[in-house]
């Protein structure tokens, strides 16, 4: 059997085993989709990113998986793979390429050359109403919305449902093969009784739910089917209640 190296990351933190994990496989050449998808539902994080050669001038291409799909971009895997690229390489800037186009990443070092904070320039996300509110509404379960039904593009597309107050939450039942079906990574509830304690909920396909406390001061992931749990309790900052280890070889 091939054998691939990998590694895990914790990203936004400076404090080994918490922050947001991610895995990447640092030479990803001769995966197929399939067996890249198949890892990152074996590996269950939140997402898995393979390394592959350049194609438009930047320092590498990369694909990015979560444990159900492809993803165009997302933030801390860009930001996470350019840490473990960078530091071998010894570059100051790690320009990814991505579904949405290069992404480069600035890393800062301290005295004794070791990487401690990266600055991303990433894509400007779109922002626009969906077509069938009516349909949101009923994939998650809401009756209505208090604000316009939006989607959210910036390479992973999410759309935003906000609810009356956080007790309408309680009472969602979402239909996942509906939300599935409507071509993006999730869709996420809002219930808006004050502005410091907003509550939420987020929704993918069948079988992964996100469970989310205030959106703007921090929130608890819930992976009821790929494992890891997270407790978001700080701002990027994310400290991590149950790590499920893997090895491939």
């Amino acid at each position: 059997m091939a054998s691939y190296r990998y590694v895990f990351a914790d990203v936004f933190t400076d404090e080994a085993l918490t922050g947001n994990q991610l895995a990447v496989f640092t030479d990803a050449r001769g995966l197929d989709d399939a067996t890249m998808q198949a890892l990152a539902l074996e590996i269950g994080f939140s997402e898995t990113v393979f390394v592959l050669p350049a194609e438009q001038g930047g320092t590498a291409r990369i694909r990015i998986f979560n444990p159900g799909a492809e993803m165009p971009f997302a933030g801390h895997p860009t930001l996470g793979t350019a840490f473990v690229l960078g530091a071998p390489l010894q570059l100051g800037v790690v320009a990814l390429e991505t579904q949405v186009g290069i992404v480069p990443v600035s890393l800062d070092r301290d005295e004794s050359g070791r990487i401690v904070f990266g600055w991303m320039t990433q894509p400007v996300p779109r922002i626009e109403p969906v077509d069938d509110p009516e349909r949101v509404l009923g994939a998650v379960g809401a009756e209505r919305s208090t604000l316009p039904v939006e989607l959210y593009d910036n390479g992973a597309r999410h759309i935003v449902v906000t609810l009356g107050d956080e007790s309408e939450l309680a009472s969602l039942r979402p239909d996942r093969e509906t939300i599935a079906a409507l071509g993006v990574i999730g869709a996420m509830a809002v219930g808006t009784s004050s502005p410091s304690s907003a509550q939420g909920v987020y929704f993918q396909g069948p079988g992964i739910e996100f469970g989310v406390g205030n959106p703007w001061y921090g929130h608890r992931y819930r992976h009821y089917d790929y494992g890891p749990s997270y407790y978001y309790d700080r701002p990027y900052r994310y400290e991590r209640r149950y790590y499920r280890s893997y090895r491939w070889d």
